[in-house]
């Protein structure tokens, strides 16, 4: 047997074998391997095994990368995430509709001028990598520079990144404001020039009920039948006087996510961020639906919207992926991002273990995504997008793991003391994408 690869990668693997529809499942499913080898060739997984079977393979001359002491994960997968909120993470003292209108619509504003969108653009990835995401689904805003600027540089790094921009037509400032035959043809432009170029994905993108119109809506079912290969993505009951307009304003409609079935928005590839305050119907409507919900726990906390209901979510089972949901959201870290998760659970005497945890983040976050043949783990033939994680950068981190009794108390440990100077490494489709500089100290 040989193994025809461009890199090798050592150290400990840790991935979910297969796509689980409960967390005991995925406990069953979960598999780590101590000290490990990754074969990687045109961007792919050539193989995973261990080090003591996969050292014979190996071409004295091309090497490998010893990454030993640390924990190689498949990447993260952020399942929402605003980038032009980037400046302004961590506004104070308001809930979400208060907070868009004093923070989010005038950040937001700036980012009809390129140059600007692309200074943030810039930014925006160098955070992701260095918090070890690599595939992400993001809002832009109102104007296609935006959009333009993000896709371009994630274009240049290789990402698998699914992004568009905000439609909007009533309840904001004029300046953020257009018709719906404007928002159309824009956003159709925008999907021709950027669906599928390179690993990326167009995600139509209207804000959320309360700034659409009917005929909003209706431009975006348009755009659905046209480009039955795009993404949606929105926001579905967040906070409860957003619950109570949408009910003021669609009356027609029993419940929130009533609005968007309507419209025919529901169904495979559309995600919807937050999913709080949802009536059984609505979670059997997801289900029946195949849409997908993204928890942002830090977003949740920060503006008291609420919590997130993951018990229900499995019930139902809906397709569910994490979202840090920057910058309403605290971090762009996943770690400090499934500490919080942690928190939510508690708070509903639900225990999150570390296995489902970082499924979520992983191959959870892949499938609802509708990306899991491509992402989110080391099965062979999928895209080699993953991280090395240093378990123990500070005192307190080396203190603790000195003790842990197996590889789910250290990812537990990273859940609770983590963030993101652990991240050593960040790789992209087979090749290092981002490596820290330095060693972090505590």
């Amino acid at each position: 047997m040989m193994i025809d690869y461009h890199a090798a990668v050592r150290g400990a693997l840790f991935d979910i074998r297969d796509v689980c529809d409960s967390a005991d499942e995925i406990a069953r499913q979960a598999r780590y391997l101590d000290d490990g080898l990754l074969f990687i060739r045109d961007g792919r997984i050539a193989a995973r095994m261990s080090w003591q079977e996969g050292e014979q393979y190996l071409d004295p001359q091309k090497g490998y990368t010893d990454l030993r002491g640390h924990i190689l994960l498949p990447g993260f997968v952020d399942a929402h995430i605003h980038y032009p909120q980037t400046e302004m993470i961590g506004a104070f003292g308001e809930q979400l509709l208060e907070w868009l209108s004093t923070y989010t619509f005038p950040v937001e504003s700036q980012f009809a001028d390129p140059a600007y969108a692309a200074e943030i653009a810039q930014f925006f990835i160098d955070q992701l990598l260095s918090h070890g995401t690599t595939t992400a689904m993001v809002f832009c805003t109102l104007h296609p520079e935006s959009v333009n600027a993000l896709l371009t540089e994630a274009l240049k790094r290789d990402m698998r990144l699914i992004a568009g921009k905000v439609m909007m037509d009533r309840h904001a400032p004029d300046y953020l404001t257009e018709t719906a035959e404007q928002s159309y043809r824009q956003t159709r432009e925008l999907i021709q020039r950027w669906q599928h170029q390179g690993r990326l994905g167009y995600a139509i993108t209207p804000r959320f009920a309360p700034t659409s119109t009917p005929e909003l809506l209706d431009a975006v079912r348009r755009l659905r039948e046209e480009f039955p290969d795009t993404w949606l993505q929105t926001h579905l009951s967040e906070n409860p006087n957003e619950v109570a307009w949408v009910n003021d304003l669609w009356p027609e409609h029993a419940r929130y996510l009533d609005v968007y079935h309507h419209y025919q928005l529901t169904g495979e590839r559309s995600v919807f961020a937050h999913g709080i305050h949802l009536h059984a119907d609505e979670w059997q409507c997801l289900h029946d639906t195949g849409s997908a919900v993204a928890f942002c726990p830090t977003s949740n906390l920060f503006l008291g919207s609420g919590l997130f209901r993951l018990p229900a979510c499995w019930r139902h089972k809906v397709r569910m992926g994490i979202g840090t949901d920057v910058g309403a959201g605290t971090t762009f870290s996943m770690l400090r991002t499934l500490g919080e998760a942690y928190k939510v659970g508690q708070l509903q005497s639900y225990r999150l273990r570390a296995s489902e945890a970082f499924y979520h983040a992983t191959l959870g976050g892949a499938h609802a995504l509708r990306l899991d043949d491509k992402i989110g783990n080391f099965a062979v033939g999928k895209e080699a997008d993953f991280i090395a994680i240093d378990p123990a950068v500070t005192p307190l981190q080396r203190l603790r793991v000195e003790r842990c009794k197996d590889v789910y108390e250290t990812l537990f440990v990273l859940m609770t003391l983590g963030d993101e100077r652990n991240i050593r490494e960040t790789w992209i489709n087979g090749q290092r994408a981002w490596a820290a500089s330095a060693t972090p100290v505590g």
